[in-house]
């Protein structure tokens, strides 16, 4: 009986495949052709000098000098197809060893296809070395010169163990914005890198993604970000090939969709969404809209939301004569690796998937993307669209034709890439045309911030792309206004009250603690834009003022991810039931302590009773009170003044002006 060896690697050029133990074929391709020469025209052997572009040099350069500082725990931040398995591939090589003992690296990633895929460049980058797969049934002797494994079989039972940390220089994480989840934790504890210390190995997280939806801070796991290079900046410097964007509205209903998470503040719930979404009439729009706008590409790759959507949509396609086949992670591998590499020939048109080729596959050819599904995670939105952004002969740009529905649910659209509202319908807008529409967006924000800041005579809007003026006749009207809070409810189940433009409050409990979420004025671009505070009511008699200092809880460079980080906060520090909006006890009366408070601010003749109010929306209105509201009426009732006066002396110069013409006629008496 053939015994299993742990060692599979190195490989030479030119050994077959059939050569290598039976048992080990799974971590390899699954095809009869050398693996070396899989990878000889995508990935030059070591021996005959790879060159490697400028920026992924710039970028070495920029991990070795930060090494060099002090630092320990690095992230890397790539767009897809920058060749990021190449750039830290090469860090093996130029990191220098901690001590005599501990020159070995560790390569994780979550993903089979991830790890196979590094382990293939390590085998041609480093013929000499021993490299070793910690993979399914196929185990690493820990001793190795390069591991490459995947985390759920690193974190199974106790084959953790047998990894010494103290001979280990380098641990590199693939696809890192994974790295803060449980698993990933617990290796890096085992090395010494649940926090910063010199004799721990080095830590390099690249991800072309570096950010979470969740609301989980990165920091837990990666002290900073040393380099960055977005796929504009690619596309402008012709490493990715440009891109064409096109929104359709699909006009799915997608207000009763669940979504995942504490407070249903994640993404979608994949059933839910499939049902809201498969539906005959929606997927005759989407191969409609194929037809209108990408019927003459060659390589077309469709996501979809589950199983089920994809079977439905690949049925669509076929009914309308187009050669679509599918691959989804049921897909027997053999069956897989031959649809995929008939759709790399270009033997069909339509490849139609779910959730298997958004990380880690290199699929040049494809020349259009369609995003069958909605979302409302920005990394899985760039992760989909980065798959059609490679270069490839023949190739002059990827088509995007992004299925936009119910915006008021939170989703992300290709839009919101380039800084734009969500709502921009664009047709067949390139990454220029993008930028140019943000840039001239960002002009008219500012022309109407100068018009609020030189006449506070107008209410400044409640979103950042248009201004619009309300009017209150009384303190009562603003306080009772729910406009301000179908914004982020559309967002966040928590019971957030909207005090100010661009300010929003959160009550926590009787104890008067809040937390605050607002927009960083003058913020730079580059800059975090949206900050939460902390703010903890003291004792009585402890200070002059009621509360302590704010203390910042996070910030974040969109309102989305701001508001996700926030609620994932409360609610892990306050009751659930204290601050959602789905409590049964915010739809009975209000309180009597609750209408006394607010009757203060109303005429004697029109005063609240227990049947006029709900003890939720009471309480949204105190806060509303508490935090500024009475202010907040009287500048506008001070603005609505001299609104009256400028109008008067204009009507009055007019006035005159008219009496100083002369002209044929009678004159008015």
């Amino acid at each position: 009986m053939e015994r299993l060896v742990p060692r599979v690697l190195p490989l030479r050029p030119g050994w077959p495949v059939k050569r290598v133990p039976s048992k080990l074929r799974p971590c390899l391709l699954p095809t009869r052709t050398s693996l070396a020469t899989r990878l000889t025209h995508s990935l030059p052997q070591r021996s005959q000098g790879l060159q490697l572009r400028d920026y992924q040099e710039e970028c070495i350069q920029s991990v070795l000098k930060s090494l060099e500082n002090g630092s320990k725990r690095l992230g890397v931040s790539l767009a897809t197809g920058s060749g990021k398995t190449v750039i830290f591939t090469q860090l093996i090589g130029r990191v220098s060893p901690l001590s005599e003992t501990a020159t070995q690296t560790l390569i994780l990633a979550h993903r089979r296809e991830l790890v196979e895929q590094a382990a293939r460049h390590c085998s041609l980058a480093y013929p000499d070395k021993t490299i070793e797969l910690e993979l399914g049934k196929l185990s690493a002797s820990g001793t190795a010169d390069i591991t490459v494994a995947s985390l759920q079989s690193i974190t199974s039972r106790d084959r953790l163990l047998k990894f010494d940390p103290g001979r280990f220089k380098l641990i590199l994480v693939d696809e890192a914005h994974h790295i803060v989840a449980p698993g990933y934790l617990r290796v890096l504890d085992h090395f010494g890198l649940k926090t910063k210390q010199p004799c721990s190995p080095h830590l390099v997280g690249v991800s072309a993604t570096f950010s979470r939806f969740d609301g989980l801070r990165l920091g837990a796991a990666i002290d900073e970000i040393v380099y960055h290079k977005d796929y504009v900046d690619m596309i402008g410097d012709k490493w990715l090939c440009d891109v064409i964007f096109t929104t359709v509205e699909s006009k799915a209903d997608l207000s009763k969709v669940n979504r995942k998470g504490i407070g249903g503040s994640g993404e979608f719930d994949t059933e839910s969404l499939s049902r809201a979404v498969n539906t005959v009439e929606l997927n005759d729009i989407v191969v409609r809209s194929w037809f209108a706008k990408a019927a003459g590409r060659k390589s077309t790759l469709v996501f979809c939301v589950d199983l089920n959507h994809v079977s439905a949509l690949t049925q669509r396609f076929r009914h309308y004569g187009v050669d679509a086949r599918f691959v989804t992670g049921d897909t027997p591998a053999r069956e897989r690796a031959e649809r995929l590499d008939a759709f790399k020939r270009g033997e069909y048109p339509v490849l139609v998937n779910c959730g298997v080729f958004t990380e880690g596959t290199d699929i040049p050819n494809i020349d259009c993307i369609v995003l069958a599904r909605p979302t409302r995670s920005r990394n899985l939105l760039i992760q989909m669209i980065g798959r059609g952004m490679r270069l490839h002969p023949g190739k002059t740009n990827c088509h995007i034709i992004d299925m936009v529905a119910g915006l008021e649910t939170g989703i992300v659209t290709t839009p919101t890439l380039f800084g734009l509202d969500p709502n921009e319908i664009v047709s067949e807008a390139t990454g220029v045309n993008m930028q140019e529409l943000r840039q001239r967006r960002d002009a008219e924000k500012a022309r109407a911030a100068q018009v609020i800041e030189s006449s506070p005579t107008t209410e400044p809007t409640r979103r950042s792309y248009n201004i619009t003026f309300t009017e209150y006749d009384s303190v009562f009207d603003l306080i009772a206004d729910t406009s301000g809070e179908k914004h982020i409810r559309s967002i966040s189940q928590l019971a957030w009250v909207q005090v100010a433009p661009e300010r929003y409050i959160l009550s926590t409990g009787a104890s008067g603690t809040f937390l605050k979420l607002e927009k960083v004025a003058h913020a730079e671009p580059d800059d975090p834009q949206y900050k939460a505070w902390e703010v903890r009511a003291l004792p009585p008699g402890v200070s002059k003022s009621p509360f302590a200092a704010p203390r910042e809880i996070l910030s974040a460079s969109t309102f989305a991810d701001a508001v996700h980080g926030s609620d994932k906060y409360a609610e892990e520090h306050y009751p659930f039931s204290i601050v959602s909006t789905r409590m049964a006890w915010r739809k009975g009366p209000a309180t009597e302590g609750q209408l006394e408070f607010l009757n203060k601010f109303r005429p004697a003749d029109d005063k609240l009773g227990p049947g006029d109010v709900t003890k939720g929306r009471a309480g949204d209105m105190i806060t509303k009170i508490k935090h500024g509201a009475r202010g907040r009426f009287a500048s506008i009732e001070s603005v609505k003044k001299r609104e009256q006066r400028l109008a008067l002396a204009a009507e009055l110069d007019r006035a005159r002006r008219l009496s100083e013409r002369v002209s044929v006629g009678p004159l008015s008496p």
